[in-house]
């Protein structure tokens, strides 16, 4: 027998941005599942997501193919006095320090790139 190929589904362009509800039908009609069991999966990856992200955890996620979510530590930034002011040249200016902070980053992987090459 030969081997058979993975069926590819042909895919239309969706006009209009969709709201959770309309995602969440989409899915629902697409799949064996009722519209609350599909909220329980987002609702759990949201979950799953937020432990691998925060203070103690991994600092990443990343759903296979799609995404990858990071979490990026920026330092503290000290004080700075004289400065010059790029606005206006010839004076100087202070800047504030910041405190450290937690960024999320997210980055597109290979497949999602290519959704949007097509």
């Amino acid at each position: 027998m030969a081997a058979s190929k993975p069926l590819v589904k042909k895919t239309t362009a969706i006009t209009e941005k969709y709201t959770k509800t309309a995602i969440l039908t989409e899915i629902a009609t697409n799949t064996d599942l009722t519209r609350k069991q599909v909220d329980a999966v987002l609702n759990e990856l949201g979950g799953i997501i937020e432990r691998h992200l925060k203070k103690r955890g991994v600092g990443e996620f990343t759903l296979p193919g799609l995404l990858k979510i990071k979490a990026v530590k920026k330092p503290a930034q000290p004080a700075r006095k004289n400065v010059p002011n790029p606005f206006k040249p010839g004076e100087t200016m202070d800047i504030a320090k910041k405190p450290a902070s937690t960024r999320v980053k997210i980055l597109p992987l290979k497949k999602l790139k290519e959704f949007a090459q097509q």
